[in-house]
């Protein structure tokens, strides 16, 4: 029976913080959705499970009801502790997220929000929020498209979507060690706190929070990208040591890995110029206002990127990489613009768009077949949940990441056992994507 449950509000986070664990021993999985998880064969074998809300861009009464349905499924699977996982870069209502998830777990349970990701230089310092070592409203996040945020100051912006009253850990106390850390949070507990703000700079600093927690012997709710999860499940003794598990394995000769990237962030965009500067990585361009308009229009454009990609790959020479991209190329849609001029409903048009990368991959799949492709890659949570429903695939079995945030795990379900790696838009330098790549052609060879 799963001990450790998570609502994350898209699938890469769910994926960040499973691999935390299943790199630590645990039996982790990701599921799409609640549905999917209660239906999930296995599961009772599983010390993890970590659900996908997709409720990041949604209305706030939305994400309340996702993120509780979310919860009450894991309590039916007898999940002992919680977590709610968030954003490195607090998107989303992560205020109402934590109410939602509060409201089910019990009257007693306390919210402690640790934001930091210290191995993937997120870190928080008086209650700022600071990316690697830029102010988190001056990184291109303040921008984003679907979800941008405007205040650093995260006590400040859960006060605003939270109904609960909020408290603030400071690095100072975090530095006193252990004791200190104990005393303060009950402090804020005694002040009414409900939900509780923790610096850290460090994974020591998460570690210090979690056994002062442990210590206390709260109902936690851990609210976090992971690293205060993992802490926590450790100080528990419910996993082991953290260990990577790169395989040994010469690259798989003769396949191709396939990404499809949703993401329109500059550090993708970056990303994937250098990649495609390898002559044997190709680039299909999809344009995105016939999968926003719909009906025969999307499909036509669809099948008109798949006919071009099962060309290339039963040529002599397959490419070793067929890149899939809608926002890489020419100007840079305006989506709410485009869901007004529609009339469509708030996010409709970047769905579509991500539905179309989904249809690309499953029926490029469903035409060439699985012992073609080394491996799936995707940029984007809304994109891997996209290719992933329209594959039928069950779940993800996380295993390990390229580095913190490029996820590596194996399908369940539909093409059993092939590797993927879902990748935040956000993550890496300029490099990661060929990274990535190369460790999906190991994972391929993977006996």
């Amino acid at each position: 029976m799963p001990i450790i449950g998570a609502v994350a509000d898209d699938l890469t986070g769910a994926t960040t913080t499973g691999v935390l664990l299943a790199r630590s021993k645990a039996k982790t999985a990701v599921f799409f959705n609640e549905e999917a998880a209660e239906k999930g064969k296995g599961t009772e074998n599983l010390d993890a499970i970590l659900i996908s809300s997709n409720s990041r861009p949604l209305p706030a009464d939305e994400a309340y009801e996702k993120v509780k349905s979310a919860t009450l499924s894991l309590k039916r699977m007898g999940v002992k502790y919680f977590s709610k996982r968030i954003d490195t870069t607090l998107r989303g209502g992560v205020g109402v997220e934590i109410d939602a998830m509060l409201d089910q777990v019990g009257e007693e349970a306390v919210a402690v929000v640790v934001p930091a990701m210290p191995q993937s230089r997120r870190i928080l310092v008086g209650g700022y929020s600071v990316i690697d070592g830029v102010a988190l409203i001056n990184t291109p996040v303040a921008q984003d498209v679907r979800t941008p945020v405007k205040e650093n100051y995260i006590p400040r912006l859960l006060e605003k979507q939270t109904r609960r009253k909020i408290g603030l850990v400071t690095l100072d106390h975090i530095l006193k060690g252990k004791e200190a850390v104990e005393k303060t949070l009950q402090e804020k507990r005694e002040e009414g706190c409900e939900v509780i703000v923790v610096d850290a700079i460090t994974l020591d600093d998460v570690e210090t929070i979690a056994n002062a927690c442990i210590a206390l012997n709260w109902n936690v709710v851990a609210v976090d990208p992971g690293p205060f999860t993992a802490k926590l499940a450790y100080g528990r003794g419910l996993i082991k040591e953290e260990t990577s598990d790169i395989p040994e394995e010469e690259e798989e000769q003769g396949k191709t890995v396939l990404i499809a990237a949703g993401s329109a962030t500059p550090v993708t965009k970056k990303q994937m110029e250098v990649l495609c500067e390898d002559p044997r990585h190709v680039r299909i361009s999809v344009e995105p206002i016939p999968l926003i308009n719909g009906g025969d229009e999307a499909l036509d454009e669809a099948f008109r990127a798949v006919h071009k990609a099962a060309d290339m790959l039963e040529s002599e020479q397959p490419p070793r990489v067929i890149l899939f991209e809608t926002a890489l190329h020419g100007k840079l849609l305006d989506l709410e613009r485009e869901d007004r001029a529609r009339g469509y409903a708030e996010g409709m048009s970047a769905n579509r768009i991500n539905a179309g990368l989904g249809t690309i991959i499953s029926q490029l799949l469903e035409k060439v077949g699985q012992e073609r492709i080394a491996g799936l890659y995707t940029t984007g949570g809304d994109t891997m949940v996209n290719v992933c429903y329209q594959m039928g695939v069950e779940c993800i079995r996380v295993t390990d990441y390229v580095i913190p945030q490029a996820d590596i795990g194996r399908l369940v379900g539909s093409y059993d056992g092939l590797p993927v790696v879902g990748k935040g838009g956000l993550t890496g330098n300029d490099h990661t994507a060929c990274d990535i790549v190369d460790r999906l052609f190991k994972e391929a060879a993977r006996k």
